[in-house]
Parts: structure tokens; C-alpha cells; sequence
């Protein structure tokens, strides 16, 4: 892994003043860290150093000469906390495609953000953060917030003064369509001093050609104009998808009642095609976004998760309050806690982040974070 990185930087390096004369291209990122104090309610209660969706990325845009602009992106996950601790991550984890955009709209393929995803948009107060809204609205098999490989998005122009239609297609989760690995397994007795021991010893792999019905589907329309930003979406995954048959709907809304005060409301309804293993589950709340000043604002959110069994649901509570010394650089402090039943054990800093512990059931879990986001 570190290979690769060490010969993609140094192409980089080469390639970006060549890319430069042809295209615009640039060189992004974030730097995202914390100090959380997480607390799940029973045994664990420590101080730890977290990244959070922490990225370094390259885009290029060019006119063309019939009107139209081609557009890429490559994006990959850094951890700032443990640096290259992380050697199993591969390149282009993140958002990566390219496409064309004109009057037509925009299209574009790859790996990226579901419309379904990015429609809680909105009320994204907490991103990434200790009390991020996925930690509710994004579990067990009932997941939906995805970023979907293979796919295929096309996003409409602007009409009717803010609105665009989206509708996208994954065609199948692996490198290729209806291609599985299997990896055979026996085992081994091994007579020792102690007696015997039975041993695992990997077999053979097997890859197999197969019809696979594992599409993602996605719709969603969105608005965005003056004090108004809105979205809903609805998100189909096929029968042979990870984590099973499923169908999700969405909608998300901020208002900002004056300049400084911005509210947010959501509700989500996910069902599954196995509901006895994966119940229904509805998600709903509000959060709040205020400025107090002119580089400071205070936030806060509450989302229940209303399952369709018994003693199941969940509740998400958090205040933060973030400064920003800069346009690009701000600091902030997060206090999230998720108010579990007998039979839920979520807790408030599960996604975007690497400091992550799991939660038990029946207790509540409490997180604490110190931020830092340097976006460059």
C-alpha cells in the first residue's frame, strides 16, 4: 500500500504541471482531527485522538470547444491521527468520477455519494462529528447513506427557480457485474504437548460467473433558493445487494428564519425485504444552526429512531458550539449522547470518524469531542 501511494504522488508530481496547461486542476483536502472523551455507558470511558473524513483530493475541469466542460475528481481517505497506520485502505476511496456537464445538465460516472445520501444535506449541523445524524439514520442492515461503486448519475438543470431532478444507477457492487470470489476452508487436528488442536487452514479460491440482481436505484428532487434548502429521495437496492433487499425514503429541510437562525426537520422511512431480521424503521427530529456572532454559531439536534420491534429504539441528542478563526479553519466542541433501549446499542460517534468503540445494549452512550478542521 505505501508502494502505491509513494508511485501515485510521484506521478502526481509529474503529471499535475502537464494536467495544469491542458485543464483546471486542482488540489484539495481537509484536515479534520479531535479529542473525544467516549463513554458507553458501562465499561468504556476513555480519552482518544480521532480523523475525521479527513481527505486529500485532485479535480479537473476543461471547456470544450462545443460548449460542454469535462470534469473529474480523485479523492482519498488520510488519517491524521495515525498517519499510515491504515495500510489496508486502497486509492480513490472516496468520491472519484468523471463526466460532462453543458445545458443539458450534468452526468457523470463512478464512485460517489447516492442521491439518497446526499439529501440529509440540509440538516447536516453535525457532519463527521461526534453526534453525526448517520448514526441514526445509517444501521445495521437498514443502511442507505452510501457511496455507490459503478454507477451511472445524471442531475438536470435548474428549473422552476431552484429545483434539479437527480436519478442515478449503480449497476453492481464488484469490480464486475455477477463475478464472486469464494474462499474454501478446512480444517486440521494437530497433536501437541497439550493435546490436540484444531486448525484453520485456508483453501482454494473459486470465482464464479453468476446473474446478480445487486443494482442500487435513486430519484431525488431538490431545492435550493434564498432562505430555503430541500431535498427527498428515494433509494432501491435489489435482492442480491449487500445487506439484502431494501427501500428507503427521505426528506430533508432547512429554513433559515432569519440570517442568523437556521432550522432543519427529517424524516426517514426504511424497510426490508427479510422484516422479521431488519424491521421497519422510521427516523424524525430537528435541529437548529444559530450565529451568536460574526464567526461563531451554536447548534443542536434531537432524532429518534422508531423501530417496528420491541424495545428497540434510539434517540440522538446533541449541542455543539464551533468558532472559525478563518474561512478555511474553525475549532469546535460537540457534546452527543444516544439514549438507547433494552434492545439498541447505538451510540453518538459511530460514523466519519476513526476513534470508534461499539455501543451495549441498553445503556446510553455519552461522547465529548474537541475539534479541528483545516479545509485547504
Amino acid at each position: 500500500m505505501k508502494k502505491t501511494l509513494c508511485a501515485l504522488a510521484v506521478g502526481a508530481t509529474f503529471l499535475t504541471p502537464a494536467l495544469a496547461m491542458a485543464a483546471d486542476v486542482k488540489v484539495y483536502g481537509r484536515a479534520h482531527v479531535s479529542l473525544d472523551y467516549l463513554d458507553d455507558g458501562k465499561d468504556y470511558n476513555e480519552v482518544g485522538l480521532s480523523s475525521n473524513s479527513s481527505r486529500l483530493g485532485f479535480k479537473a475541469e476543461q471547456k470544450l470547444e462545443n460548449g460542454m466542460t469535462v470534469f473529474g475528481q480523485i479523492e482519498q481517505e488520510i488519517n491524521f491521527a495515525s498517519g499510515s497506520a491504515n495500510d489496508d485502505l486502497e486509492f480513490a476511496t472516496r468520491d472519484t468520477f468523471v463526466g460532462l456537464k453543458g445545458d443539458f445538465g450534468q452526468a457523470r460516472v463512478g464512485r460517489f455519494d447516492s442521491p439518497f445520501k446526499a439529501a440529509r444535506g440540509p440538516v447536516n449541523f453535525f457532519g463527521d462529528q461526534v453526534g453525526d445524524i448517520r448514526n441514526v439514520t445509517r444501521a445495521g442492515n437498514l443502511r442507505f447513506d452510501e457511496r455507490n461503486a459503478n454507477s451511472i448519475e445524471y442531475k438536470s438543470p435548474k428549473f422552476g427557480g431552484g429545483f434539479n431532478v437527480l436519478a442515478a444507477l449503480s449497476l453492481h457492487e464488484g469490480n464486475s457485474a455477477g463475478f464472486t470470489s469464494t474462499t474454501s476452508q478446512k480444517t486440521t487436528v494437530i497433536n501437541t504437548a497439550d493435546g490436540p488442536v484444531t486448525v484453520v487452514v485456508p483453501g482454494t479460491t473459486t470465482n464464479t460467473k453468476a446473474d446478480r440482481d445487486d443494482k442500487a436505484y435513486d430519484l431525488a428532487l431538490t431545492y435550493k433558493e434564498g432562505k430555503v434548502d430541500f431535498a427527498a429521495a428515494y433509494e432501491h437496492y435489489e435482492e442480491d445487494a449487500g445487506r439484502g433487499e431494501r427501500d428507503g425514503f427521505r426528506i430533508a429541510a432547512a429554513y433559515k428564519i432569519t440570517p442568523e437562525l437556521n432550522v432543519g426537520a427529517l424524516y426517514q422511512l426504511l424497510t426490508h425485504d427479510n422484516e422479521t431480521a431488519n424491521p421497519d424503521a422510521q427516523v424524525f427530529g430537528v435541529a437548529a444552526d444559530y450565529k451568536v456572532a460574526p464567526k461563531t454559531y451554536v447548534r443542536g439536534q434531537v432524532f429518534h429512531r422508531d423501530v417496528d420491534a420491541d424495545d428497540a429504539n434510539a434517540t440522538l441528542l446533541a449541542v455543539g458550539v464551533e468558532h472559525r478563526l478563518d474561512k478555511v479553519v474553525r475549532v469546535y466542541a460537540n457534546l452527543a449522547t444516544m439514549l438507547n433501549d433494552k434492545k439498541s446499542n447505538l451510540t453518538p460517534w459511530s460514523q466519519g470518524r476513526s476513534n470508534n468503540v461499539g455501543g451495549v445494549n441498553d445503556e446510553d452512550a455519552l461522547g465529548l469531542s474537541l475539534g479541528f478542521r483545516y479545509d485547504f
